[in-house]
């Protein structure tokens, strides 16, 4: 088989080096990747994700069996509708369906249709009216922009004063663009992540995962696309994740169906467990990234061929680890998710038991590794042990040069409370 991954980041990387395992496969082809990802024998195209025709081109020319949509803005794009209407096989979500993820207004609305238990919640467009709602609720309260903002259209506000500046940004000072905004009941909890793939109303589980989304250690500092996940979690009660899949995947699976907008891709479902059980924080309609590059690898089945059989409506065999933790750490340009420099070296490639997934990255004049991002690359380890993935990741960390570079050091402390 020939495949072709779209997007360029590290959970790209993650999902193209486990398609390439697969012995079925000869070649699979990233557009438009990263430098990065040659290191692993991925062929980079460059062709953009918006360049629909192009990829699609390239898709016939190459005599491509599947291809696998990676990001959401590809999504929202309608990438998949243009795939299939072209009659190419392709893993990933309509733009009706992803709209579970674009417009955080109308996942709120499916779940409210489909009793899905999430946080109480209000969407406004005006500001004056948002304002007076939040003053009204009082702090901490969640402000969300609806619409796509790679991560960063989130504030969990600590203060009435901070949700109102957020607001004001959004939709006073059109920070996303124009949009709206979900005013939303502050959750106490743990957050997991769930994912599932689904193929109509056929959908089957991943390990759980727990990813970190504030910049540094102890959960301070800004929202990022993520610093670190692991997987599976080991505190997690299997009932919690019984009851989730009962109470949230199954029904979002079966309503989408039933709003004539039938789902086929990754389900990804940001959840809490509160003392009332797990609720919603939000959906996404792909891989999460960091958590592909710590899901994938517990991966034992043939992920290429489970995923031709999932597109064949055959039912496919996925089988995962049954033990031990796999832990992964970002490593980010410094002043990331705001300003950073770029072409700041990277370090030399792992080998061994450490994985190396690259996102941020491109070749200089040398042909050597500098950064182009603010999330660089991910080191990933698989141990018996959260404490003893740490170990093995920290020791490597601390050797290499991370010169212009930071990382968290507490990736997986939760499991150890």
């Amino acid at each position: 088989m020939k495949l072709l991954v779209i997007g360029s980041g590290g959970r790209e990387h993650a999902i193209a080096k486990k398609l390439l395992e697969s012995p079925e496969v000869e070649t699979v082809y990233a557009a438009p990747g990263n430098a990065g990802m040659t290191l692993d024998g991925i062929e980079t195209v460059a062709l953009a994700i918006t360049q629909h025709a192009e990829l699609i081109d390239f898709a016939s020319t190459h005599d491509i069996d599947f291809t696998f949509v990676g990001p959401d803005d590809a999504l929202a794009a309608g990438i998949v509708d243009d795939f299939e209407a072209a009659g190419k096989r392709v893993f990933g979500p309509t733009k009706l369906a992803a709209e579970l993820e674009w417009s955080k207004d109308f996942a709120k609305q499916i779940m409210n249709k489909y009793q899905v238990p999430t946080a109480a919640h209000a969407t406004f467009s005006e500001f004056s009216e948002a304002e007076s709602y939040i003053r009204s609720k009082g702090a901490p309260i969640v402000i969300k922009a609806d619409g796509l903002a790679l991560g960063k259209g989130v504030v969990v506000a600590e203060t009435v004063a901070e949700a109102v500046d957020f607001t004001r940004d959004v939709l006073e000072n059109d920070k996303f663009g124009k949009s709206r905004v979900i005013v939303e009941d502050f959750l106490a909890g743990e957050e997991f992540s769930l994912f599932a793939f689904v193929k109509g109303d056929k959908f089957y589980m991943m390990p759980t995962a727990q990813d970190h989304k504030r910049a540094f250690d102890g959960d301070k500092g800004p929202n990022t696309g993520g610093m670190g996940a692991y997987s599976p979690v080991p505190h997690l009660p299997e009932s919690v994740v019984t009851t989730a899949v009962e109470t949230i995947i199954k029904p979002v699976v079966n309503g989408m169906i039933a709003e004539n907008r039938p789902y086929t891709g990754i389900l990804y479902a940001g959840l809490i467990l509160t003392a009332d059980g797990p609720k919603v924080i939000e959906f996404n309609a792909r891989f999460g990234d960091p958590e592909t590059q710590v899901i994938l690898p517990r991966l034992t089945s043939d992920f290429a061929l489970n995923m031709r059989d999932l597109l064949a409506d055959q039912a496919p065999d996925f089988t995962w680890l049954d033990s031990g933790v796999t832990l992964g750490v970002v490593v980010a340009s410094d002043g990331y998710p705001g300003d950073y420099a770029k072409d700041v070296p990277v370090p030399e490639k792992t080998s061994g038991d450490i994985t190396t997934y690259y996102a941020g990255v491109k070749a200089d004049k040398t042909g050597h590794l500098v950064t182009n991002g603010g999330r660089v690359y991910l080191l990933e380890a698989t141990a018996d042990s959260v404490t003893s993935a740490q170990n093995i990741i920290y020791k490597k960390l601390q050797a290499q040069d991370t010169t212009g570079l930071f990382y968290r050091r507490d990736i997986g402390d939760k499991a150890n409370v």
